[in-house]
């Protein structure tokens, strides 16, 4: 579990794969072409980008015919969100973030 964490704090600590994941929660199921439209990066460093957010389990791909499609899981966001912030909404510091 810790390593497979690891590997999502790598992905989110990047701001280009924020970027990225991003634009696939505003419109999920987009192409390679699609995702660099307003990226100034080439095809191939977006692809990288795209390999490392496969492997940590955010972006989830389907083939159709010759396109692949990039969908957003935010499986492991939320994870995360369990696991590292839930648990300090709790008592005085929802308090204090309040104030």
């Amino acid at each position: 579990m810790a390593e497979s964490n690891e590997i999502v704090y790598k992905a989110l600590a990047d701001p280009t794969r924020r970027l990225l994941l991003d634009r696939l929660f505003e419109a999920d199921g987009l192409t390679l072409n699609e995702l660099c439209d307003q990226i100034s990066m080439s095809r191939q460093a977006v692809s990288k980008h795209l390999n490392l957010l496969e492997e940590a389990n955010l972006v989830a791909t389907r083939w159709q015919g010759r396109e692949k499609f990039h969908y957003l899981n935010p499986i492991p966001i939320q994870e995360i969100t369990d696991r590292w912030i839930r648990k300090f909404e709790k008592g005085n510091v929802r308090f204090l973030v309040d104030l």
